[in-house]
């Protein structure tokens, strides 16, 4: 098996983080299965020798925008090969490596992240002292167009953007690789990538030993079991064994799922051949006419780098011209101008005529040009009306606040908080309205769901909600700092709200770590970059199949998440019957007790 290529990035968003994985990397403080007697080496940033945090803080300081508060701060790489490479006789040997093989690979990597990040990389640091090589880069993302710093610009993005950039990136440092025979991992594969500490977790775990039948590890006469313990957990022959475990681990694991994914790599290799020649087909439709051809057309002839003719001296630019005829003298942009300029005639009249010389589909990459300027110019210049929230009616809300307790069941501690929050409130027309924010928290929707009456329907979206990049959504358990580490994901805002009462109800208290609770209705809104980022995603859509197709879509672009259904129709009727449940095994007790 030809070795393979290792890049793993995770993202740093405080300082707290950058100075903990400092501290990790400097071993600055204690690290399982690192052995103390090797030496690591700084390959970039050696002449600095000030804590990382201070380096990042300074870099980031001469931006002319502040961070927003979770902008990632700091980017860390992870780079390195599989066992094959450094020690090809036998990859099992844990801790052993070519120090000639080493060190053309830390040289190459070195170069690879000078060559692409410049001073960017504030430090890189080459780990010897664990089971295989390793490299730590250290990368402040810095966007010199905006001023701030943008880890989605170098390394993420919406719409799979991240996706793609990730894949160019390990074709980059394979490239790098390739002269000492390091592969690139299937291109194209289903493989997710496993984040640093994840890689390290599961190199550099500690798992448990099998009995070996070895004299020096074997218990002597007497020996009580700590100092049993503690000879054999100081042991060199122990630390070998358990790192050949580790890395055995680590490997077969790979190995298990290698083929499944070769597998699937033919399929998707031809699925993305396919869109890329639909793509080249629809970038042909939106390119405009060429000039020169048009100009050719229109009886102009070429002369000294001109197109003259017609009382016309013309230059051609690109998708530009300009008129350098001394009663002319203005330019402009794309077919259709050109031709209205030259033949002094109107749009519709410009569109006629190109489709009389370059045919229907000519004629319609010219329109489509055409729009798009204009369009291009209407978004600069046209001034944005603001999503403005329903009236608030606070007459109205002791109605509302009834509905959702009693008619919906959800504690009253529960609806005042969010209320609290402003995230919920009553409107004139005694509507629950349910506050949507982006993820920066600024408010660009709402969601109203009617209580007026007896049997009110009623529900949708506030005019003007933009409902791609805003949600209804709320935290709880943790600190407010902590890092999400879970997100639960339900078709509405009064589901969200009654799956947390649910858990309250049944756990008795808020979750122990940070909890996101959000109502997704539709699979285009779905905030893909941010849930990428949550280790534990829960899509609880409730029992309804006409949710399944997009729970299942879920689960294939978020491979960390996993489909929950409630057991009623929704989560708010499970929580009504839950409700139902506790109130009859009140009234049971009480009556046992009168009994007694």
């Amino acid at each position: 098996m030809s070795p393979l290529t290792i890049l793993r990035i995770e993202k740093l968003k405080t300082f707290g983080n950058v100075a903990g994985s400092d501290d990790h990397v400097t071993r600055n403080r204690e690290t399982p299965n690192a052995d103390p007697t090797k030496e690591n080496v700084r390959l970039i940033g050696g002449e600095d020798e000030r804590a990382l945090e201070e380096i990042v803080f300074e870099k980031i300081s001469t931006l002319l925008h502040r961070p927003r508060h979770d902008a990632v701060l700091c980017t860390e790489m992870f780079l390195s090969a599989s066992p094959e490479y450094f020690r090809p006789k036998d990859p099992s040997l844990s801790g052993q490596w070519s120090d000639s093989l080493m060190q053309q690979w830390a040289s190459a990597s070195r170069d690879w992240l000078a060559q692409n990040y410049g001073s960017k990389c504030v430090r890189a640091e080459l780990h010897l002292d664990e089971s295989t090589p390793h490299i730590h880069a250290y990368i402040v993302p810095l966007n010199e167009k905006t001023g701030r710093v943008s880890h989605d610009a170098m390394f993420g993005g919406r719409g799979g953007q991240g996706r793609i950039k990730l894949s160019k990136l390990q074709d980059s440092y394979a490239a790098a690789l390739a002269p000492l025979g390091i592969e690139r991992g299937v291109k194209g594969s289903k493989a997710t990538h496993t984040k640093v500490k994840e890689y390290y977790q599961a190199v550099n775990s500690e798992p448990l030993t099998a009995v070996i039948t070895n004299n020096q590890l074997a218990p002597t006469p007497f020996e009580s079991a700590s100092s049993y313990v503690t000879r054999i957990q100081s042991d060199d022959q122990f630390q070998a064994i358990n790192h050949q475990l580790a890395d055995r681990a680590f490997m077969q694991e790979r190995l298990s799922r290698a083929e499944q994914r070769a597998r699937a790599s033919e399929k998707e290799r031809q699925r993305l051949e396919e869109i890329v020649r639909t793509l080249e087909l629809k970038t042909q439709q939106l390119r405009d006419l060429p000039l020169v051809d048009v100009a050719w057309e229109l009886g102009l002839h070429h002369e000294e780098g001109k197109w003259k003719g017609h009382g016309h001296i013309i230059n051609i630019d690109g998708p530009k011209f300009y008129d350098f005829a001394p009663d002319q003298q203005k330019g402009s942009g794309g077919a259709i101008d050109l031709v209205m300029h030259v033949n002094q005639c109107n749009l519709r009249q410009a569109v006629v005529w190109l489709h009389e010389r370059f045919g229907e589909a000519g004629a319609e990459r010219a329109a489509i040009a055409k729009a798009r300027e204009v369009a291009a110019e209407i978004i600069q210049l046209e001034p944005r009306t603001p999503f403005q929230l329903p009236v608030e009616d606070r007459n109205n809300w002791s109605a509302v606040e009834h509905y959702l307790t009693q008619k919906r069941g959800i504690r009253s501690d529960c609806v005042q908080m969010l209320h609290n929050q402003g995230l919920v409130y009553a409107d004139q027309q005694q509507n629950a309205v349910f506050v949507m924010r982006n993820q920066q928290g600024q408010r660009n929707g709402a969601f109203l769901r009617g209580t007026w009456g007896k049997n009110n329907t009623f529900k949708g979206y506030e005019k003007g909600t933009k409902r791609r990049d805003s949600w209804f959504y709320f935290h709880l358990g943790g600190k407010a700092n902590d890092k999400t580490s879970t997100a639960i994901l339900c078709k509405s805002p009064i589901d969200a709200i009654s799956r947390a009462m649910l858990e309250y109800l049944i756990r008795g208290d808020v979750p122990p770590e940070r909890t996101l609770y959000m109502a997704i209705d539709d699979f285009n809104c779905l905030p893909l970059e941010r849930l990428r980022d949550i280790n534990n995603v829960v899509v609880a859509f409730g029992n309804d199949k006409s949710t399944d197709a997009v729970a299942q879509r879920v689960l294939e672009l978020l491979p960390q998440s996993k489909i929950k259904k409630s057991q009623a129709h929704d989560w708010n009727q499970q929580l009504l019957d839950y409700g139902r449940q506790l109130r009859q095994q009140q009234q049971q007790h009480e009556r046992d007790d009168l009994s007694l």
